[in-house]
Protein backbone atom coordinates (compact mmCIF):
# COMPACT_ATOMS: atom_id res chain seq x y z
CA UNK A 1 0.00 0.00 0.00
CA UNK A 2 2.96 1.89 0.88
CA UNK A 3 4.58 1.01 -2.01
CA UNK A 4 1.60 1.76 -4.49
CA UNK A 5 1.11 5.66 -2.99
CA UNK A 6 4.93 6.13 -3.39
CA UNK A 7 5.04 4.90 -6.88
CA UNK A 8 1.52 7.01 -7.97
CA UNK A 9 3.10 10.22 -6.03
CA UNK A 10 6.50 9.54 -8.33
CA UNK A 11 4.30 9.45 -11.84
CA UNK A 12 2.76 12.29 -10.83
CA UNK A 13 5.96 14.15 -9.79
CA UNK A 14 7.52 12.51 -12.98
CA UNK A 15 4.43 14.17 -15.50
CA UNK A 16 4.46 17.70 -13.62
CA UNK A 17 8.28 17.95 -14.19
CA UNK A 18 7.70 16.38 -17.54
CA UNK A 19 4.60 18.88 -18.13
CA UNK A 20 6.92 22.01 -16.86
CA UNK A 21 9.80 21.03 -19.20
CA UNK A 22 7.44 20.73 -22.45
CA UNK A 23 6.39 24.58 -21.42
CA UNK A 24 9.64 26.11 -21.07
CA UNK A 25 10.71 24.04 -24.66
CA UNK A 26 7.61 25.50 -25.87
CA UNK A 27 8.37 29.25 -24.90
CA UNK A 28 11.88 28.70 -26.63
CA UNK A 29 12.61 29.24 -30.44
CA UNK A 30 15.64 28.53 -33.06
CA UNK A 31 17.19 31.81 -34.50
CA UNK A 32 20.66 32.62 -35.35
CA UNK A 33 23.00 35.41 -34.57
CA UNK A 34 25.43 37.47 -37.42
CA UNK A 35 27.92 40.13 -36.01
CA UNK A 36 28.43 41.95 -38.94
CA UNK A 37 31.57 42.92 -39.43
CA UNK A 38 33.51 46.56 -38.45
CA UNK A 39 32.99 49.11 -35.60
CA UNK A 40 30.43 51.38 -35.43
CA UNK A 41 30.99 54.28 -33.38
CA UNK A 42 28.37 55.12 -30.96
CA UNK A 43 25.43 53.64 -33.21
CA UNK A 44 21.97 55.22 -32.12
CA UNK A 45 19.41 53.75 -34.69
CA UNK A 46 18.56 52.16 -37.43
CA UNK A 47 16.49 51.11 -40.51
CA UNK A 48 15.74 48.47 -43.14
CA UNK A 49 15.45 49.14 -46.43
CA UNK A 50 12.69 47.55 -48.92
CA UNK A 51 16.06 45.81 -50.33
CA UNK A 52 16.71 44.16 -47.37
CA UNK A 53 20.13 46.57 -47.08
CA UNK A 54 19.66 48.68 -43.45
CA UNK A 55 20.86 51.89 -42.54
CA UNK A 56 22.71 52.87 -39.00
CA UNK A 57 22.98 56.18 -37.46
CA UNK A 58 25.89 57.30 -35.78
CA UNK A 59 25.95 60.36 -32.89
CA UNK A 60 29.03 62.14 -34.09
CA UNK A 61 27.02 62.61 -37.87
CA UNK A 62 27.53 59.92 -39.68
CA UNK A 63 24.70 57.55 -41.50
CA UNK A 64 26.20 53.69 -42.46
CA UNK A 65 24.78 51.83 -45.42
CA UNK A 66 24.85 48.61 -44.90
CA UNK A 67 24.20 45.85 -47.70
CA UNK A 68 21.90 43.16 -47.02
CA UNK A 69 23.47 40.18 -48.51
CA UNK A 70 27.36 40.98 -48.64
CA UNK A 71 27.20 43.31 -45.89
CA UNK A 72 29.76 45.72 -47.12
CA UNK A 73 29.65 49.32 -45.54
CA UNK A 74 29.51 53.00 -47.01
CA UNK A 75 28.85 55.88 -45.83
CA UNK A 76 26.12 58.18 -46.91
CA UNK A 77 26.52 61.69 -47.64
CA UNK A 78 25.19 64.81 -47.45
CA UNK A 79 24.37 64.00 -43.82
CA UNK A 80 23.71 67.64 -41.90
CA UNK A 81 25.61 68.96 -39.02
CA UNK A 82 24.64 67.89 -35.92
CA UNK A 83 25.74 68.66 -32.24
CA UNK A 84 27.58 65.66 -30.59
CA UNK A 85 27.55 66.18 -26.97
CA UNK A 86 26.35 64.56 -23.86
CA UNK A 87 23.28 62.65 -24.83
CA UNK A 88 22.83 64.56 -28.25
CA UNK A 89 23.83 63.81 -31.58
CA UNK A 90 22.55 62.20 -34.58
CA UNK A 91 19.45 60.14 -32.97
CA UNK A 92 16.64 58.23 -35.11
CA UNK A 93 16.10 57.49 -38.37
CA UNK A 94 13.09 56.44 -40.41
CA UNK A 95 11.13 56.08 -43.69
CA UNK A 96 8.42 57.47 -45.36
CA UNK A 97 5.20 55.04 -45.64
CA UNK A 98 5.48 55.39 -49.31
CA UNK A 99 9.44 55.28 -49.54
CA UNK A 100 9.30 53.24 -51.93
CA UNK A 101 7.77 56.01 -54.22
CA UNK A 102 9.32 59.15 -52.47
CA UNK A 103 12.55 57.66 -51.28
CA UNK A 104 11.97 59.85 -48.16
CA UNK A 105 14.07 59.70 -45.16
CA UNK A 106 13.59 60.91 -41.54
CA UNK A 107 16.14 62.16 -39.05
CA UNK A 108 15.80 63.58 -35.52
CA UNK A 109 19.23 65.11 -34.14
CA UNK A 110 20.63 67.98 -32.13
CA UNK A 111 21.90 71.23 -33.38
CA UNK A 112 23.12 74.54 -32.32
CA UNK A 113 25.88 75.22 -29.60
CA UNK A 114 27.13 73.64 -26.31
CA UNK A 115 24.74 76.32 -24.29
CA UNK A 116 22.15 76.88 -27.06
CA UNK A 117 21.18 73.78 -28.79
CA UNK A 118 17.80 71.65 -29.60
CA UNK A 119 15.94 68.46 -31.33
CA UNK A 120 15.71 69.25 -34.82
CA UNK A 121 13.93 67.04 -37.16
CA UNK A 122 14.14 67.07 -41.12
CA UNK A 123 13.66 65.08 -44.29
CA UNK A 124 15.22 64.46 -47.28
CA UNK A 125 15.63 61.82 -49.90
CA UNK A 126 17.70 59.30 -50.37
CA UNK A 127 19.28 59.41 -53.87
CA UNK A 128 22.01 56.59 -54.20
CA UNK A 129 24.49 57.24 -51.53
CA UNK A 130 23.88 60.76 -50.84
CA UNK A 131 20.61 62.41 -49.00
CA UNK A 132 19.23 65.61 -51.13
CA UNK A 133 16.50 68.05 -51.04
CA UNK A 134 16.88 68.31 -47.01
CA UNK A 135 13.96 69.62 -45.21
CA UNK A 136 13.47 70.93 -41.71
CA UNK A 137 9.93 69.61 -40.41
CA UNK A 138 10.23 70.39 -36.54
CA UNK A 139 12.59 71.91 -34.01
CA UNK A 140 11.61 71.94 -30.38
CA UNK A 141 11.40 75.26 -28.94
CA UNK A 142 12.51 77.16 -26.71
CA UNK A 143 16.57 75.99 -26.98
CA UNK A 144 18.44 74.55 -24.36
CA UNK A 145 21.72 74.69 -22.71
CA UNK A 146 21.84 71.80 -21.56
CA UNK A 147 22.93 68.50 -23.56
CA UNK A 148 20.71 65.89 -22.15
CA UNK A 149 17.29 64.51 -22.76
CA UNK A 150 16.18 64.66 -26.01
CA UNK A 151 14.05 61.84 -26.39
CA UNK A 152 14.14 61.77 -30.40
CA UNK A 153 12.46 58.91 -30.94
CA UNK A 154 10.25 59.05 -34.68
CA UNK A 155 7.66 56.37 -35.60
CA UNK A 156 4.72 56.81 -38.34
CA UNK A 157 1.07 56.38 -37.21
CA UNK A 158 -1.33 54.27 -39.85
CA UNK A 159 -2.53 57.90 -40.97
CA UNK A 160 1.49 59.00 -42.33
CA UNK A 161 1.19 61.37 -39.16
CA UNK A 162 4.55 61.23 -37.89
CA UNK A 163 5.65 61.04 -33.67
CA UNK A 164 8.46 62.43 -32.31
CA UNK A 165 9.67 62.39 -28.84
CA UNK A 166 11.21 65.18 -26.64
CA UNK A 167 12.76 65.10 -23.85
CA UNK A 168 12.85 67.40 -20.62
CA UNK A 169 16.03 68.57 -21.23
CA UNK A 170 17.56 67.08 -17.69
CA UNK A 171 17.47 70.52 -16.38
CA UNK A 172 13.90 71.91 -17.84
CA UNK A 173 11.41 68.99 -15.94
CA UNK A 174 9.14 70.97 -14.43
CA UNK A 175 8.31 72.61 -18.14
CA UNK A 176 7.06 69.11 -18.53
CA UNK A 177 3.81 70.49 -17.01
CA UNK A 178 2.89 72.97 -19.35
CA UNK A 179 1.57 73.26 -22.82
CA UNK A 180 3.55 76.13 -23.99
CA UNK A 181 6.76 74.59 -24.91
CA UNK A 182 8.24 71.45 -26.18
CA UNK A 183 10.31 69.74 -23.43
CA UNK A 184 8.92 66.33 -22.08
CA UNK A 185 6.30 65.91 -24.91
CA UNK A 186 5.36 63.60 -27.69
CA UNK A 187 4.42 65.77 -30.91
CA UNK A 188 2.42 64.80 -33.86
CA UNK A 189 2.79 65.95 -36.90
CA UNK A 190 1.83 65.36 -40.34
CA UNK A 191 4.74 64.03 -43.04
CA UNK A 192 5.26 67.60 -44.23
CA UNK A 193 6.00 68.95 -40.65
CA UNK A 194 2.03 70.83 -40.84
CA UNK A 195 -0.60 70.41 -37.98
CA UNK A 196 -2.96 67.62 -37.95
CA UNK A 197 -6.31 68.60 -37.69
CA UNK A 198 -7.54 66.74 -35.16
CA UNK A 199 -4.55 67.09 -32.27
CA UNK A 200 -5.82 67.18 -28.84
CA UNK A 201 -4.58 71.17 -28.50
CA UNK A 202 -5.07 72.60 -31.75
CA UNK A 203 -7.92 75.18 -29.62
CA UNK A 204 -6.56 75.72 -26.40
CA UNK A 205 -5.03 78.77 -25.96
CA UNK A 206 -1.35 79.30 -24.89
CA UNK A 207 -1.10 75.37 -26.21
CA UNK A 208 1.64 74.49 -29.03
CA UNK A 209 -0.41 72.95 -31.29
CA UNK A 210 1.68 70.17 -32.47
CA UNK A 211 1.84 68.52 -29.14
CA UNK A 212 -0.25 65.23 -28.38
CA UNK A 213 0.67 63.93 -24.79
CA UNK A 214 2.96 65.66 -22.21
CA UNK A 215 4.44 65.15 -18.40
CA UNK A 216 7.34 62.89 -19.78
CA UNK A 217 10.90 62.97 -19.07
CA UNK A 218 13.54 61.36 -21.56
CA UNK A 219 10.93 58.94 -23.92
CA UNK A 220 13.64 56.97 -26.21
CA UNK A 221 11.41 54.28 -27.16
CA UNK A 222 8.62 54.01 -29.50
CA UNK A 223 6.56 50.95 -30.80
CA UNK A 224 3.22 50.94 -32.44
CA UNK A 225 0.70 48.03 -32.82
CA UNK A 226 -0.80 48.51 -35.88
CA UNK A 227 -3.38 46.43 -35.82
CA UNK A 228 -4.83 47.55 -32.74
CA UNK A 229 -3.89 51.49 -33.51
CA UNK A 230 -2.09 51.58 -30.08
CA UNK A 231 1.22 53.61 -29.89
CA UNK A 232 3.44 52.69 -26.40
CA UNK A 233 6.49 55.04 -25.62
CA UNK A 234 9.10 54.51 -22.66
CA UNK A 235 10.76 56.87 -20.85
CA UNK A 236 14.07 56.74 -18.48
CA UNK A 237 13.16 57.41 -14.83
CA UNK A 238 15.60 59.04 -12.76
CA UNK A 239 16.86 57.26 -9.60
CA UNK A 240 14.33 53.99 -10.26
CA UNK A 241 11.01 54.77 -12.12
CA UNK A 242 11.34 54.07 -16.23
CA UNK A 243 8.31 53.56 -17.56
CA UNK A 244 6.29 52.11 -20.53
CA UNK A 245 3.23 54.21 -21.35
CA UNK A 246 -0.04 53.33 -23.34
CA UNK A 247 0.46 56.74 -25.27
CA UNK A 248 -3.08 59.05 -25.70
CA UNK A 249 -4.03 62.12 -27.44
CA UNK A 250 -4.10 64.92 -24.89
CA UNK A 251 -3.10 62.60 -21.71
CA UNK A 252 -0.80 64.26 -18.88
CA UNK A 253 1.71 61.33 -18.08
CA UNK A 254 2.92 63.05 -14.76
CA UNK A 255 6.17 63.66 -14.99
CA UNK A 256 7.52 65.49 -12.73
CA UNK A 257 4.85 65.48 -9.97
CA UNK A 258 4.01 61.78 -9.72
CA UNK A 259 7.18 59.45 -10.10
CA UNK A 260 8.36 55.84 -8.82
CA UNK A 261 11.35 57.31 -8.97
CA UNK A 262 14.13 59.33 -6.74
CA UNK A 263 16.37 61.93 -8.06
CA UNK A 264 19.91 60.88 -8.37
CA UNK A 265 21.21 62.27 -5.11
CA UNK A 266 18.65 60.45 -3.19
CA UNK A 267 16.25 63.61 -2.36
CA UNK A 268 12.61 63.38 -3.28
CA UNK A 269 11.11 64.23 -6.51
CA UNK A 270 8.35 63.95 -5.48
CA UNK A 271 5.80 62.35 -2.56
CA UNK A 272 3.54 61.21 -4.47
CA UNK A 273 3.19 57.58 -7.35
CA UNK A 274 -0.23 59.05 -8.52
CA UNK A 275 -2.67 62.00 -8.76
CA UNK A 276 -5.94 62.73 -10.46
CA UNK A 277 -5.79 63.44 -14.10
CA UNK A 278 -2.49 61.61 -14.56
CA UNK A 279 -1.81 58.46 -16.29
CA UNK A 280 0.03 55.17 -14.75
CA UNK A 281 2.31 53.43 -16.46
CA UNK A 282 1.59 50.32 -18.19
CA UNK A 283 4.59 48.61 -16.11
CA UNK A 284 7.27 50.80 -14.26
CA UNK A 285 11.06 49.25 -13.12
CA UNK A 286 12.52 49.84 -9.93
CA UNK A 287 15.63 49.63 -9.90
CA UNK A 288 16.02 51.22 -13.37
CA UNK A 289 16.93 49.04 -16.27
CA UNK A 290 17.87 52.12 -18.90
CA UNK A 291 15.57 51.32 -21.31
CA UNK A 292 17.06 52.43 -25.13
CA UNK A 293 14.56 51.32 -27.80
CA UNK A 294 11.72 48.91 -28.34
CA UNK A 295 9.34 47.69 -31.59
CA UNK A 296 5.86 46.12 -31.59
CA UNK A 297 6.96 42.55 -33.05
CA UNK A 298 4.73 41.54 -36.11
CA UNK A 299 6.68 39.78 -38.42
CA UNK A 300 6.67 36.14 -40.60
CA UNK A 301 10.27 34.83 -39.39
CA UNK A 302 9.23 34.85 -35.59
CA UNK A 303 5.76 34.22 -35.00
CA UNK A 304 6.84 32.95 -31.36
CA UNK A 305 7.11 36.63 -30.98
CA UNK A 306 4.03 37.96 -32.57
CA UNK A 307 2.17 40.58 -30.71
CA UNK A 308 4.84 40.78 -28.36
CA UNK A 309 7.06 44.21 -26.99
CA UNK A 310 11.20 43.63 -27.44
CA UNK A 311 12.50 46.12 -25.61
CA UNK A 312 16.09 46.93 -25.46
CA UNK A 313 18.24 47.72 -22.09
CA UNK A 314 21.27 49.58 -21.06
CA UNK A 315 21.18 48.47 -17.34
CA UNK A 316 21.72 45.56 -16.81
CA UNK A 317 22.44 45.24 -20.98
CA UNK A 318 19.63 42.90 -22.56
CA UNK A 319 16.74 42.10 -24.86
CA UNK A 320 13.03 41.78 -22.97
CA UNK A 321 9.92 40.38 -24.33
CA UNK A 322 6.77 42.04 -23.03
CA UNK A 323 3.34 39.83 -23.10
CA UNK A 324 0.55 42.78 -22.52
CA UNK A 325 -2.55 41.25 -21.41
CA UNK A 326 -5.24 44.60 -20.22
CA UNK A 327 -3.16 45.90 -17.46
CA UNK A 328 -1.18 42.86 -16.76
CA UNK A 329 2.28 42.70 -18.46
CA UNK A 330 4.80 39.76 -18.38
CA UNK A 331 8.13 39.98 -19.47
CA UNK A 332 11.65 37.80 -20.01
CA UNK A 333 15.11 37.99 -21.49
CA UNK A 334 15.70 36.58 -24.56
CA UNK A 335 18.30 36.72 -27.10
CA UNK A 336 21.33 36.65 -24.20
CA UNK A 337 24.15 35.72 -26.37
CA UNK A 338 24.37 39.61 -27.19
CA UNK A 339 25.84 41.80 -24.18
CA UNK A 340 26.19 45.37 -23.20
CA UNK A 341 24.52 48.50 -23.20
CA UNK A 342 21.79 47.14 -26.29
CA UNK A 343 21.22 50.84 -27.84
CA UNK A 344 18.64 49.50 -30.69
CA UNK A 345 16.46 46.90 -31.71
CA UNK A 346 14.35 47.01 -35.50
CA UNK A 347 12.39 44.86 -37.58
CA UNK A 348 12.69 44.05 -41.40
CA UNK A 349 9.43 43.75 -42.97
CA UNK A 350 9.43 39.92 -42.77
CA UNK A 351 10.51 40.04 -39.30
CA UNK A 352 14.53 39.89 -39.20
CA UNK A 353 15.91 41.83 -36.04
CA UNK A 354 18.48 44.09 -36.18
CA UNK A 355 20.15 45.10 -33.15
CA UNK A 356 22.61 47.54 -32.41
CA UNK A 357 25.23 48.16 -29.31
CA UNK A 358 26.77 51.06 -27.71
CA UNK A 359 29.92 52.86 -27.59
CA UNK A 360 32.76 54.09 -29.61
CA UNK A 361 32.67 50.63 -30.84
CA UNK A 362 29.68 49.33 -30.53
CA UNK A 363 28.50 46.01 -32.85
CA UNK A 364 25.74 45.56 -35.04
CA UNK A 365 23.90 42.09 -34.91
CA UNK A 366 21.13 40.19 -37.20
CA UNK A 367 19.27 37.97 -35.58
CA UNK A 368 17.22 35.58 -38.16
CA UNK A 369 16.19 32.09 -38.26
Amino acid sequence: MHFSKLKYNSIIFIFCCLVSLSSLIAEEFEYKIEKIKGDFNYPWSSVFLPNGDFLVTEMPGKIKLIKGESKEITEIEGVPNVLFRGQGGLSDIALHPDYEINRKIYLSFSFGEKKNNTLRVIVAELEGNKLSKQKIIFEATPYRKTSNHYGARLLFLNDKSLIITSGDGFNYRELAQELDNHYGKIIRVMDDGSIPVDNPFIEKKNALPEIWSFGHRNQQGLAFDKVNNILYSHEHGPRGGDEINVIEPGKNYGWPAITYGIDYNGSIISPFKEKEGMEQPLKYWVPSIAPLDMLFYNGEIFPELNGKILICSAVPGDIRRLSVDGSSVNEDIIFKEIEGRIRSIKSSVKGNLLVLTDGPKGNAYIISR
